[in-house]
């Protein structure tokens, strides 16, 4: 539960006051940066992971045989292996929030929802901010009829996203299109 803020004299920006600061900031810096030659060239996204690839050593994720097997069944939609090989990888590995999203993302292509909440919330407990992990696990919920905790991941993704990410992109178009047709 968040504390309240201790009372101040001077006001309080409102959320988008502080968000447009927050750009501003980020906009100078940015100014700054391309001035003195330090090039701010975005990371490449990655298709699940999080983009800044707290788990457990990303290069080493790329070159296991059972993540590598696991991603490359998820690419051809073999559900059923891709949860075998990324079991066997977590089970190694058991601090990877990308290897427990892939999981989930496996798991609720299976129609195991369950497990998926189970890979997602661990992949979550591991990185908070996970990016992918909130996406998918939204469009779990979504596909469960729970709009009210895909609204909740919705949020989270709102505010990890400042200038917007595909994951926001996407779970609030599922959203949209989960209240079109449910309304």
């Amino acid at each position: 539960m968040r504390q309240p803020p201790i009372p101040s004299r001077r006001p309080v920006a409102a959320p988008s006051a502080r968000r447009a600061f927050a750009v501003l900031g980020l906009s100078l810096a940015f100014a700054l940066a391309l001035l003195f030659g330090q090039g701010m060239a975005p990371a490449p996204a990655s298709a699940m992971g999080n983009d800044n690839n707290s788990s457990s050593g990303g290069q080493a994720m790329a070159a296991d045989p059972d993540f590598t097997a696991g991603q490359k069944a998820i690419e051809m939609k073999d559900w059923q292996a891709a949860i075998d090989a990324l079991t066997a990888y977590v089970r190694r590995e058991p601090n990877s929030a990308d290897a427990f999203n892939y999981l989930g993302y496996a798991q609720r292509n299976l129609g195991n929802y369950d497990a998926a909440f189970a890979a997602y919330g661990q992949a979550l407990k591991i990185d908070p901010d996970h990016k992918g992990a909130h996406e998918y696990v939204g469009e779990a919920y979504l596909q469960t009829g729970n709009l009210a905790k895909a609204e909740e991941h919705l949020s989270k993704l709102d505010e990890l996203c400042l200038f917007g990410c595909a994951e926001y992109t996407a779970l609030k178009e599922a959203v949209a299109a989960y209240k079109a047709k449910n309304s």
